[in-house]
């Protein structure tokens, strides 16, 4: 199976047949915007033309209105020109009433009169209408109005919709004998609606291509850094962990390139401490096992020679047994259950630490003092954190030397110590002393046969109670360590 070319510092994978088909976080983002303002501008669209015809019907109502009231107000106080007296003929106070009238464009003003045998007679005012199917001209719809129960309606048309209003004149018997009736053909005005909608819809659509355009260059560029990451992310290797994304401005994106390099930047040390933790271990593991092979190879059939070799090869065994137990502690320490803190007295639990550090060599130990408090910490990572500094004490001082263990609380914290009257700790060894496999120059002497693990539990253990170790100047010489650790309560 042959490899993809690579270009450039680093190849980028090949995107599967799901990631060509995949659609981009820019197009999701434009066709979302589009679909919002598509319906923003249509919903708009749609209330412009419903408020349009609501006044339109509102308008037509107060015309209706209008008119019936005036023709009933001339049939109460209208008099006959000819007599002076009051009308008694329907059909000549409609006849009046018409002459004096000046109708809308759309309107129709029509006077009915009940003819036996036939469709009402009507007077209408003498003038065109721009409307297709006017009322004078539509002896159906006129019988429909004249017949109807109510003063006011509406007539569905092929023609168009009528709204209408009619004022009875006089009735005979049962039915009306004449009737005004007012007719307004609303299609003009409701065309200027729709004319406002497609108007609009016209300018939405133009509106939505100028945004089209506008949202897929600011999408571009708000996504830029996004694109940048997955380029880096793509692009990163075990062997290349030094690229960075640029960050511009103090938006999200820019937060989020900063968050991206922050973690690269704690990926870069893990894996720097990874190599050399790697290489360290393979050093220290790699002198014992040498040290095996040698003697095992050298040794001969002297039952003394055996002997000594077995004792030397063991050894060198204990020595890397006790390398992978503390590399295993170290590893342990990342997990969350490493410490398990529960109430402790600082007090009893220095000078329980006191007692069996006094067992480790022949020195002048001294309790300097005890903390009085109860305290939430793990004692069986304390204590192993406090011997081990007294092992480090006994190491680097002589037989007789002081070596003081206390504890005590300083501002709300708690701290326990260990100091010795040893050479001491010189400054440029005190940054380097915690770190795993590492010794100080000054303090290193035959008696030191340990990895340079022990002061790297120390430090695991502190940072599991959320503290610190660190190294202080000791009064006449000698170095003090000191745990310096938060309460878990």
């Amino acid at each position: 199976m042959t490899e993809p070319a690579a270009t450039g510092p680093a190849a980028v994978p090949e995107p599967s047949g799901a990631a060509r088909r995949r659609i981009s976080a820019r197009v999701r983002i434009l066709l979302w915007l589009l679909l919002v303002m598509a319906v923003a501008l249509a919903a708009v669209a749609a209330t412009t033309r419903s408020i349009l015809l609501r006044d339109v019907d509102h308008r037509v109502d107060r015309l209706l209105t209008q008119e019936t009231g005036e023709f009933t107000n001339f049939v109460d106080r209208g008099v006959d020109p000819d007599t002076g007296e009051r009308f008694t003929d329907p059909r000549k106070l409609l006849k009046t009433f018409l002459e004096r009238q000046y109708a809308d464009p759309d309107e129709e003003l029509i006077g009915l009169v009940r003819r036996e045998g036939a469709g009402p007679a009507q007077f209408t005012q003498r003038r065109e209408l721009s409307v297709r199917h006017p009322l004078h001209r539509d002896p159906a719809a006129r019988r429909a109005i004249f017949e109807a129960d109510g003063s006011t309606g509406t007539l569905d048309r092929r023609s168009g919709e009528l709204r209408w209003a009619k004022v009875e004149v006089a009735r005979h018997g049962d039915e009306p004998e004449a009737a005004f009736v007012v007719a307004f053909h609303p299609a003009a005005e409701q065309a200027k609606a729709d004319d406002v909608f497609r108007i609009l819809l016209a300018i939405s659509g133009v509106a939505l291509v100028l945004t089209t355009g506008i949202a897929w260059a600011v999408a571009g560029r708000i996504l830029k850094p996004v694109r940048l990451v997955r380029t880096a992310a793509a692009q990163l290797t075990e062997q290349d962990l030094t690229r960075r994304i640029p960050v511009h401005g103090k938006d999200d994106i820019a937060a989020l390139a900063d968050t991206f390099n922050g973690m690269l930047d704690r990926l870069e040390r893990a894996f720097a401490a990874q190599r050399e933790f790697v290489d360290d271990a393979g050093h220290e593991l790699r002198t014992p096992i040498t040290i095996v092979r040698g003697h095992l190879e050298l040794m001969g059939d002297d039952p003394s020679e055996r002997e000594e070799t077995v004792r030397l090869v063991t050894d060198e065994l204990d020595r890397m047994s006790r390398i992978v137990e503390d590399l295993l502690l170290l590893a342990k320490a990342e997990r969350p259950d490493f410490i398990r803190p529960e109430p402790v007295q600082l007090a009893e639990l220095t000078a329980d630490v006191f007692v069996k550090a006094r067992a480790l060599g022949e020195r002048r130990w001294e309790l300097a003092e005890t903390a009085d408090r109860e305290a939430r910490l793990d004692p069986q990572r304390i204590t192993q954190a406090m011997v081990q500094l007294a092992q480090n004490a006994v190491q680097h001082t002589v037989p007789g030397g002081r070596i003081r263990v206390g504890s005590r609380l300083v501002s709300g914290r708690i701290e326990l110590y260990v100091a010795d009257s040893g050479p001491g700790v010189q400054a440029q060894d005190a940054e380097v002393i915690f770190e795993r496999f590492r010794r100080g120059t000054s303090r290193r002497g035959a008696r030191t046969s340990g990895a340079g693990l022990g002061l790297s539990i120390v430090r695991a253990i502190a940072r599991g109670h959320r503290g610190e170790v660190g190294l202080r100047p000791t009064e006449g010489g000698g170095a003090t360590f000191v745990l310096v650790l938060e309460d878990q309560t």
